[in-house]
């Protein structure tokens, strides 16, 4: 299994609003592509400074089924509409579990 981690920076003028939307349209992947076999999402909570804004986990049988979810044009739809305009940076990796 292969599990993609994407840590993501919002800009400081990112809206709860706008980051909850985020998250909301992220949720909305997992059963529109089938190689998603777990994925979570969510805003950091704020525990430690420096932290990341959001988190994206998501669990793939292998390398191909990661990529089809990396390309997959809802994926790509949800991060043009609602990760791109609030990013300010990102850090992935992808890793077998």
């Amino acid at each position: 299994m292969i599990r993609h981690v994407s840590l993501l920076t919002f800009v400081p003028e990112a809206t709860t609003a706008q980051i909850e939307a985020a998250a909301t349209a992220l949720r909305t992947l997992p059963p529109l592509i089938p190689e998603l076999r777990d994925y979570r999402v969510g805003p950091d909570v704020g525990i430690d400074t420096g932290n990341a804004t959001f988190v994206v986990i998501g669990d793939f049988d292998d390398e191909d089924g990661y990529r089809a979810y990396r390309d997959h044009p809802e994926h790509v739809a949800v991060a043009r509409a609602h990760i791109l305009p609030i990013l300010a940076g990102r850090t992935a990796a992808q890793y077998a579990i």
